[in-house]
This record gives structure tokens, sequence and C-alpha cells, in this order.
């Protein structure tokens, strides 16, 4: 990402660190017991950390942002829908055949694979490695799981929950070194 784009940083921090706290929160369906106070922590502090990056992308409102090129705002909106579109469907479908289990994985994938688009639309490098890990973490939840004898999504919300908490606190620190 260049230089410029400031208030992409800042929104990294208020958009990561919402959605660690939804992924937290998903992992409140069936962890281990004693995990509920630590995710409820994780949640907390994500949301103090969304919070300083709603703040931050507020003042700098007005800042340059990757989202202004031409065509860059387009191709975001039609690859959130299209991720909305399948990570939906699928979900439905899961739900519908009894395997309801899988749709925390299942939406974790869909949104690692458009970190791979996304990172060419705001021309950063680093959502390549988030899209890696998110997907490694959709893949791997189930498995761990039920090793754990937990729900999948508690593994895949705190999985993709502290992987965006890291890529929100990332966005910070980029903000403060721009």
């Amino acid at each position: 990402m260049e230089l410029e784009y400031i208030r992409d940083y800042a929104m990294y921090t208020a958009v990561f660190g919402m959605f660690s706290v939804v992924w937290f929160g998903w992992a409140q369906e069936n962890p281990r017991k004693n995990w509920r106070k630590y995710i409820g922590v994780a949640s907390g502090i994500s949301l103090l950390v969304c919070l300083i990056g709603v703040y931050l992308s507020v003042t700098h409102w007005n800042a340059a942002t990757a989202l202004s090129v031409e065509g860059s705002f387009t191709n975001y909106l039609i690859v959130f829908y299209t991720e909305f579109f399948i990570a939906g469907i699928g979900a439905f479908l899961l739900l519908r055949s009894k395997k309801g289990n899988y749709v925390a994985p299942w939406i974790g994938f869909i949104v690692g694979v458009h970190f791979f688009w996304l990172k060419n639309i705001f021309k950063d490098p680093s959502l390549f490695i988030l899209a890696i890990f998110m997907i490694a973490i959709a893949v791997i939840s189930p498995w761990l799981s039920n090793k754990m004898g937990v729900a999948n999504s508690a593994i895949t919300g705190i999985g993709s929950g502290t992987i965006l908490f890291c890529f929100a606190m990332l966005g910070l620190i980029r903000f403060l070194l721009a």
C-alpha cells in the first residue's frame, strides 16, 4: 500500500478490529467453559482497537484511500457482494443438509479467499498473508474442534478473531508510522 493511503490503515484498524469482535463472539457458541472469559477479554480488547480505528478513520476521512482510484471502489463492491452471496448460499446449503457445525469454517474460508482479491484493490501484499491464515484456520478448525471436543465455531472464531486482531494492530502501527 502506498504511503498516501493513510486512511486505509485507519480503516484496517476499525474494520479488522470489528470483525475480530464478531469472530470472538461466534467463538462463544460452544467453547470449553474455561475459555469463555479469555474469549470475552479478547473481544473487549478488539472492540477498543476497533473504536480507536473508527476515531482515526473519522478524523482522517478526507485523506486519500485506495478506493478513490478509478474503478477500485466498484471492484471492491463486486468482491464484497460476491463473497457475501457465495458465503450465504454455502451457509444455507450447510444448514439445510444438517451440517450447521461447518458454517463458521465455510464463512472463514470464503472471507480468506476474498482477501486475495482485496490485495489487488488495496495494493497491499499483507492481505495475501491474511488470506492464507484465514483459509488455513478454516481448513484446520473442523479437525482441531473434533479433537478438542468443541464446536467448529469455537476454533474458527478464536483463530479468525486472533488473526484479524493482529491485522487490526498492524493497521494501527502502519497508521502511526506513516
